[in-house]
């Protein structure tokens, strides 16, 4: 049996159905403007919101500005040697420091590489600036805990409820026994 071709080989279904689908595309695309750039999706805008709890401070600590308010700021990369010697900085090391992450001026404020200063609640923001990929995924519910509603509202775990963000590598943890077998319980 032959099947019933055009003269370019093309079978009329097929061609058709190709056509539906470049229509279907164009149609679900959103115009543009030839000068202007396309707009972020919201869950990538700065603006977008994402429910979390309060980080998790050591106590008497936070604010900052309780100690700092009287002290002159000082930029110079150092070790400290009167205040916050417990902090060990094993993040990027030899690359990082203090002030890269938190704002020189008002130390109860992070700050990003654009020089806008976000709270302690949006870390996670800070953190995506290097970290893309954990954010991306972070953002989506792959990296991290995030409880709530798969459809619905969702609360997120900053980044320093798992990771210390100073130290964040995972210490190694001890492995627990192996479940014992229903028929050894007694």
């Amino acid at each position: 049996m032959k099947r019933n071709r055009s003269r370019r080989g093309f079978v009329p279904g097929v061609a058709a159905l190709v056509l539906c689908l470049i229509a279907g595309v164009a149609s679900a695309a959103p115009p543009q403007d030839k000068g202007k750039a396309a707009k972020p999706h919201a869950a990538n805008a700065p603006g977008k919101k994402f429910a979390v709890p309060t980080p998790p401070f050591t106590p008497g600590i936070f604010p900052c500005t309780e100690c700092h308010k009287e002290m002159k700021p000082n930029p110079t990369r150092r070790e400290l040697k009167d205040e916050h010697t417990n902090i060990v900085l094993n993040h990027a090391q030899g690359q990082r420091w203090c002030l890269d992450c938190h704002d020189i001026s008002n130390r109860d404020k992070l700050r990003l590489v654009s020089g806008e200063k976000i709270g302690f609640e949006e870390s996670f923001r800070l953190c995506g600036q290097c970290h893309g990929d954990k954010y991306r995924d972070w953002k989506v519910g792959v990296h991290g805990k995030r409880t709530g509603m798969w459809n619905g509202e969702k609360q997120y775990l900053l980044c320093v409820h798992c990771h210390n963000p100073h130290d964040p590598q995972y210490k190694p943890i001890a492995p627990m026994p192996p479940p014992a077998r229903p028929e050894t319980i007694k």
